[in-house]
């Protein structure tokens, strides 16, 4: 089966002589759901305007279900979806109006049961009739998300779909993309919101200054660059940490009450029952201990500033 979405070589530089993106090789299956990280400026946006048909590349291949988006451009873009960041809709029209042409737009026939489950999914059916500028930015955003799926797109994009939206409204939108997901829609977000990626993803890239510089299972990626820290509570203060524990990367707190291990989720031989008996043999008694893995944030943290440090 081919890729939904194949990405080959593709960069853009600007006018002005900016680097937006730098080589860009991606493959992205069918009915996955492909989370994109980056700081701002990374080249998100640009890489999804670019997939979209909004700005043109400098070069490289992107073929959406094997359909060249250059040289088929009508084939491949009626199989793509985008919700933008932007609130970009005519703001005098009804809900139901503006759904209804974005879906002619693509030269769709009209599907009235259609449009009135996508609007019931979104919890817009009760406002079809109001003007879309008397919504809330929550409801203006489930519309921008109407329109985009209003020509049952094969591939979504949403580009920063849950931002300025409460909680509830985010948690909302989770559910309809696992159920987009499971009528086999490819979807690619982007998003601030990192427990968001964490959530909905099957894989992860970050990309940054332009570079994909890591794509990988979520799964695989916490696995491989998580850390893992067990604290140990402990009965009695120490001043220091013993001669004795020095084989260990250990970490005392300032009360002395804590000892604070440290090591990664990859490591094979972290050894916990050897320092737990080294304690033990060295008098040193605990009441209590946790232990807790770095979160998704904190790796696309680590893997930013890693960028950082790599010559431009």
């Amino acid at each position: 089966m081919p890729a939904a979405l194949s990405i080959s070589g593709l960069t853009k530089t600007y006018a002005s002589g900016l680097q937006a993106l730098k080589g860009i090789d991606l493959q992205i299956q069918q009915g996955e759901i492909f989370a994109l990280l980056g700081p701002n400026g990374a080249g998100k946006t640009t890489l999804i305007n670019i997939v979209c048909g909004l700005v043109t590349p400098s070069s490289g291949l992107i073929l959406a279900a094997d359909h060249d988006i250059l040289r088929d451009y009508r084939a491949a873009r009626t199989l793509i979806g985008l919700v933008p960041q932007e609130l970009a809709t005519d703001m005098f029209e009804t809900v139901g109006a503006t759904v209804n042409y974005s879906r002619q737009l693509f030269g769709c026939e009209r599907n009235p049961a259609l449009i009135e489950k996508l609007l019931r999914d979104l919890a817009l059916w009760e406002r079809r009739r109001d003007l879309i500028m008397t919504l809330s930015g929550g409801m203006k955003r489930r519309v921008m998300i109407a329109k985009a799926l209003s020509h049952e797109p094969q591939i979504l994009f949403l580009d920063e779909p849950t931002a300025g939206v409460d909680v509830e409204l985010r948690r909302e939108m989770w559910s309809l993309v696992r159920s987009l997901r499971e009528r086999g829609v490819t979807i690619i977000l982007t998003t601030h919101y990192i427990e968001e990626a964490e959530e909905m993803a099957d894989r992860i890239g970050v990309i940054h200054k332009g570079a994909l510089i890591v794509v990988e299972q979520k799964s695989t990626l916490m696995r491989k660059l998580g850390r893992k820290e067990l604290t140990l509570q402990l009965l009695e203060p120490l001043g220091a940490i013993p001669d004795g524990l020095r084989d260990w990367p250990l970490a005392l707190s300032p009360s002395g009450l804590e000892l604070q291990y440290s090591f990664t989720t990859a490591d094979q031989h972290t050894d916990i029952a050897a320092l737990l008996k080294r304690l033990d043999a060295l008098g040193i008694a605990f009441k209590d201990l946790n232990t807790r893995q770095s979160t998704l944030e904190e790796i696309f943290v680590g893997l930013v500033r890693e960028g950082d440090r790599r010559p431009a």
